[in-house]
């Protein structure tokens, strides 16, 4: 027989999971994070990895608005900005109702719902802020309590709860998806083509909300996979956008793909195989190149998920880089300003926590 569960009872076996195995890891004499950074799950994490996400999640913290947002500079002003950061918190272990950050990720948290259109779903600015925001919110679904979340006499129109927000999310990204050709994603939510960067952010949002229990149609995430497949090449080089053709040597777009093929489920592809032979040819990294931060958020991710071992060996000449360029404040300078590189080069270090669910294997 085939059983159908509702979204209530969807999330309630997400929590009860999540505090299941808390339960169970807490009984086996494992912390999840230890406030010293020595071990996660078993793990141990690097103390110069604590060390420089500690700065960072404290610069973080003190530039925060008052309104809960954290801003970027120029054209990228938007939800995606306190999704990324809000998402950096989440990935450090912290208990994100009791511990250090709490007031810090609540406040995030209810500036991105604030910040999203009740009616249709969108967060604006781009389809790259819509994907960061939803990834953010399907991260928090199930592990942040919502009661007493909103103030007494906010305003009703715009206090959803994190559940209902991200579901008009990712109406939002499928109703898009529906209306495009290509079955991808570019900037507007009504474009008609697409690329692989802005496809990628919305992907992996639609993807970490079918793991937290919301309904995502199977031929929306096939159509896109579909669409990641036509723009792989046989070599394992990725292209932009338009059709086959303009391949070049991006480690940024080889792994994004090589991750959502990953977290798709989707291993079995030859493009997964030569996305992630091609990205794991090289141990260099590229947080110095004009897109550093963005390619290493996503390297991280694309290694872990593909190769343990070469993911181990690559992460170490990243906490050397990482540390090099941390400022004495805690943050991190990027053409994206420094609220993005700083949240960006935080989550390529919070493979070493393992924490997200979406960072998991």
């Amino acid at each position: 027989m085939n059983y159908q569960l509702d979204n209530s009872t969807k999330r309630f076996l997400y929590v009860a999971v999540i505090l299941i195995a808390s339960i169970c890891t807490a009984r086996s004499g494992v912390a999840q994070v230890g406030r010293d950074g020595t071990s996660v799950q078993g793990q141990v994490v690097p103390r110069e990895v604590r060390e420089i996400y500690d700065r960072g999640l404290g610069w973080l913290e003190n530039n925060q608005d008052d309104k809960g947002s954290w801003k970027g500079t120029g054209g990228e002003q938007g939800a995606g900005c306190t999704g990324l950061a809000v998402l950096a918190f989440l990935a450090s272990g912290e208990d994100p109702n009791f511990g250090k950050y709490n007031v810090t990720v609540k406040k995030g948290l209810q500036a991105l719902i604030r910040e999203q259109n009740p009616t249709t779903g969108y967060f604006g600015g781009s389809m790259y802020h819509h994907g960061f925001a939803t990834l953010a919110l399907a991260e928090a679904y199930g592990s942040v309590d919502e009661r007493n979340f909103w103030p007494e006499g906010s305003d009703p129109k715009r206090t959803r709860t994190i559940g209902q927000a991200l579901e008009l999310a990712v109406r939002t990204a499928i109703t898009s998806q529906d209306k495009n050709p290509v079955g991808g994603w570019r900037y507007s939510p009504d474009a008609t083509d697409s690329d692989t960067s802005v496809a990628g952010a919305i992907l992996m949002s639609l993807l970490a909300a079918r793991n937290a229990g919301i309904e995502v149609p199977d031929k929306n995430i096939d159509r896109a996979i579909k669409y990641f497949v036509s723009m792989t090449s046989n070599s394992g080089q990725v292209a932009y956008s338009g059709g086959m053709g303009g391949f070049d040597n991006s480690p940024a777009r080889v792994s994004i793909a090589t991750l959502v093929y990953s977290i798709a489920g989707r291993k079995d592809l030859k493009e997964f195989k030569a996305t992630s032979n091609f990205l794991k040819a090289s141990d260099a990294n590229e947080t110095g190149d004009h897109y550093g931060e963005y390619t290493a958020y996503y390297k991280a991710q694309a290694l872990f998920q593909a190769d343990i071992a070469a993911w181990e060996k690559w992460n170490k000449i990243l906490i050397r880089e990482l540390k090099t360029k941390q400022r004495s404040d805690g943050h991190f300078d990027g053409n994206f300003g420094p609220t993005v590189a700083t949240s960006m080069s935080l989550l390529a270090l919070a493979l070493n926590f393992r924490f997200l669910p979406i960072y998991e294997r």
